[in-house]
């Protein structure tokens, strides 16, 4: 684990649902960013408005923000 590093925890399908999820991880103290992923890269060059969003953590947040996806927060 690299201090800092920026893990995918996530990929949702807009980016409504990244920023409720980002949301929800806030509450819980876990600092948490979303952008589009690249997943499929190429497909509109990683700047379309819509589409798929990564959400992302810092790597000491990692296993609890994945401890409260699995509860279903």
């Amino acid at each position: 684990m690299v201090p800092g590093q920026l893990v995918r925890i996530a990929i949702v399908p807009s980016e409504p649902e990244a920023d409720l999820l980002c949301g929800l991880l806030r509450t819980e103290g876990i600092r948490c960013m979303r952008r589009v992923t690249d997943v499929g890269a190429g497909a509109l060059d990683g700047v379309a408005p819509i589409g798929s969003r990564e959400v992302l953590v810092s790597a000491e947040d990692e296993e609890r923000a994945r401890e409260l996806l699995a509860a279903g927060l």
